[in-house]
């Protein structure tokens, strides 16, 4: 029998774990698969720890070239109906074979997020972060067209403008490209505006949608805050707000002076974004979040704008509305830039 302090604990406990559940949200899970693609990383540790808290998720692997069975091991031991998978790449053998690490975390995977790669550091360029993350995005969507093709894959890599044409162009060369199914997450620059009109206006931030559109790098991120009720910025206000938003990356970089970027709170934009997509995959019909994915509403292949989510994905790409001369002047200067990163991992995909 428990001692009466036993109880107690145990009844703590189980308090805690009600309140957890609570504030995850109280949706029951319908089997699904999520795979997390560097888990072992900066953002794919938090983001599997938020993934593993989802009551969407039933099943979670974490993958990464190295620790993730410790990462594994350490989320097991929370309470909640996800069970957890850690695989590193498998050791070479002789026939060669394929990671078999790889393919057990992406087998019958419903969507693979992708964290992957090096952060980016004081002083690094956007060409340097290309450079290695290309690689390893490639490599790792070339795993996802063997062994899940029908997973929705959501591309947090940086530079994110580049790194999902790159996944485009090789899902394309494996016969299963379905635009549906691919896209970069953005949702960082929507909670960063978010929280700034938050802070500005003196509300609860999780009260406002800023849309944000464009890409994801610099002065190609574009919050519309024209279309947020109620926010009246002045001119150097609303310069200033704009700007932090589309170089918030930056203010991280510099505030951790190279010891990262920005990681929980990409995390936790990346958890927002993947449970907004099981929700939808589970029969959710009002499902509305920015996303970059393959789009027509510009003449930009891909573009970042609100996209309503179904059971397949991106169910449709929505416009972004009317913009006011200054937001006007703002995608006059981003257009060429996006089109141009897109390009280039077109042709880093197609040497």
């Amino acid at each position: 029998m428990f001692s009466t302090a036993s109880r107690r604990i145990v009844s703590a406990a189980s308090s805690q774990t009600i309140q957890a559940n609570r504030f995850f949200g109280s949706t029951t899970a319908m089997g699904r698969k999520v795979a997390v693609l560097g888990a072992a990383g900066g953002i794919g540790q938090p983001l599997s720890l938020l993934l593993k808290l989802s009551p969407n998720v039933t099943e979670l692997a974490c993958y990464d070239i190295v620790g993730t069975p410790g990462v594994a091991a350490d989320l097991s031991h929370i309470p909640s109906i996800a069970s957890v998978t850690g695989n590193v790449p498998s050791s070479g053998t002789w026939p060669p074979s394929h990671d078999t690490g790889l393919e057990a975390a992406l087998t019958g995977a419903d969507i693979v997020v992708i964290p992957a790669g090096v952060p980016r550091k004081p002083g690094m360029t956007r060409d340097d972060l290309f450079n290695t993350n290309a690689g390893i995005v490639k490599a790792l969507v070339e795993g996802c067209a063997k062994f899940c093709p029908g997973a929705i894959l959501a591309i947090i890599s940086n530079p994110v403008n580049s790194t999902v044409p790159i996944a485009a162009e090789i899902l394309k060369k494996h016969g299963v490209y379905d635009p549906k199914k691919l896209c970069g997450v953005t949702t960082l620059d929507v909670i960063r505006a978010n929280t700034f009109v938050g802070a500005s206006m003196g509300c609860d931030p999780n009260e406002i949608n800023v849309p944000v559109i464009g890409g994801h790098a610099g002065t190609t991120i574009l919050p519309l805050y024209s279309q947020v009720p109620g926010f009246s910025p002045s001119d150097e206000e609303l310069e200033a707000i704009t700007v932090r938003t589309q170089f918030g990356g930056d203010e991280v970089v510099q505030a951790k002076a190279g010891a990262g970027s920005a990681t929980l709170s990409m995390a936790y934009a990346g958890y927002v974004f993947t449970d907004k997509v099981l929700q939808a995959m589970n029969g959710a019909d009002d499902i509305v979040q920015c996303a970059y994915v393959e789009s027509s509403i510009t003449d930009a292949a891909f573009f970042s704008s609100p996209c309503k989510f179904g059971p397949d994905g991106v169910e449709e790409v929505l416009g972004y509305g009317d913009i006011t001369p200054y937001e006007q002047a703002w995608f006059d200067k981003m257009m060429p830039d996006l089109k141009g990163q897109i390009q280039k991992g077109v042709d880093y995909a197609n040497p």
